[in-house]
């Protein structure tokens, strides 16, 4: 099997609407891919690349849970693999190189995740806490956490 050239980088809030769109808001407006902190200087957003093609993204944006006692934390929002190159492990080296970024600006990355990624996300050492609740015109979400170091 032909192994994908991937690289990571930072990118801009509206660079991550190509994947954004289609994966987390299709069928709706593209309006409805900016996020309140996109555009913050504390914000992080990353961009997985297969050559040059940009098919994976997640934001990182410094906001705290009361549910947790670290005084910084950041929440992630957004993250998105493009359908074909999803179940590849590139989810994974997005969560890898953010928890290495984010190591030394926070300790707890927190998270509303989908019902359909709980899985993936445990499989990344993040747990659930507190129990489903529904985000309009989403779905099912749990509240999801992990204490890096």
């Amino acid at each position: 099997m032909k192994q994908l050239e991937l690289s990571l980088k930072t990118i801009s809030g509206q660079e991550t609407y190509p994947v954004r769109h289609p994966v987390l808001r299709e069928g709706r407006p593209l309006s409805e891919c900016e996020f309140e902190g996109d555009e913050d200087a504390t914000t992080i957003h990353l961009g997985l690349y297969s050559k040059e093609k940009l098919i994976g993204v997640a934001t990182f944006l410094k906001k705290s849970n009361p549910c947790f006692s670290e005084k910084v934390q950041y929440q992630l929002r957004g993250m998105a693999i493009l359908q074909r190159f999803q179940n590849k492990g590139h989810g994974k080296i997005i969560l890898d190189e953010a928890e290495k970024l984010l190591s030394n600006k926070c300790h707890r990355i927190w998270f509303n995740a989908r019902k359909i990624a709980v899985n993936f996300y445990e499989k990344n050492g993040y747990k659930k806490t507190g129990e489903p609740f529904e985000i309009a015109n989403v779905g099912v979400h749990y509240v999801m956490t992990k204490k890096i170091i």
